[in-house]
């Protein structure tokens, strides 16, 4: 691809696709000076693909079968009620786990209409499933890493980076900010019409996480190491 191609390709995206792709870079360019040659650590590497292969299908297929399980078959019918990996993976998501440690799957669409229970709470049930089957993962992960693995070898510091991951996910997730699951969980709470308020959140959702990110990137690294901490300490 040429100099004139990238042009063109540049060009022809909305400036909203501009401004996702550029914070992506700029996103990824910080992993890459701050990581300490970290993010090249094989321990690492094998945990996050272990996220992508198996980490975010599970995340997805608790949204679906949630969905499946409060009488909706949409997901069946998109082919999204597996634990297929291939069926969930979405490259850039993918690409960022692997320089950032977080990123994201294809979102799993269900319809509100075909639930047996009122919409709202079928929402936040179905909204909460996929980041508690990564706080889920993390307690699996805890268990085996400090009975049963020592910490200090290769294995325990892979199944601990994966710990932290996925309790970074599930942090991540859980952002009253679109399209993440906590910004659904948050309108199925607000009383009254929230169409308004979902369309300008929607509009500027991924400006705030990527302000998120990088001026305040405590919103998240905090709460995921009080989990992390807690879990250990839970099952140590």
């Amino acid at each position: 691809m040429n100099l004139n191609s990238i042009t063109r390709w540049w060009n022809s995206l909305s400036p909203t696709q501009k401004l996702i792709f550029s914070a992506v870079g700029l996103i990824v360019l910080y992993a890459l000076f701050t990581s300490g040659g970290n993010i090249l650590s094989l321990d690492r590497l094998i945990a996050k693909a272990i996220i992508v292969l198996i980490a975010f299908p599970v995340h997805e297929f608790a949204h679906a079968a949630s969905a499946v399980w409060l009488g909706d078959e949409t997901p069946k019918q998109m082919g999204r009620y597996t634990l297929n990996p291939l069926v969930h993976i979405d490259p850039m998501g993918a690409i960022l786990i692997f320089l950032t440690g977080f990123g994201w799957a294809k979102p799993v669409q269900w319809n509100p209409r075909n639930v047996d229970i009122d919409p709202k709470l079928a929402s936040i049930i179905i909204s909460l499933a996929g980041p508690l089957s990564n706080l889920f993962m993390a307690a699996v992960a805890v268990i085996v890493a400090i009975n049963f693995v020592p910490t200090s070898g290769f294995v325990g510091q892979m199944l601990i980076f994966f710990v932290y991951i996925n309790v970074l996910l599930f942090v991540f997730n859980m952002l009253p900010v679109p399209p993440l699951d906590g910004s659904h969980v948050l309108f199925a709470l607000l009383p009254g019409d929230t169409f308004q308020l979902r369309a300008m959140l929607s509009q500027y959702g991924f400006m705030m996480l990527f302000l998120v990110i990088f001026l305040a990137p405590r919103v998240i690294t905090t709460p995921t190491f009080l989990i992390f901490d807690a879990l250990v300490a839970l099952f140590s």
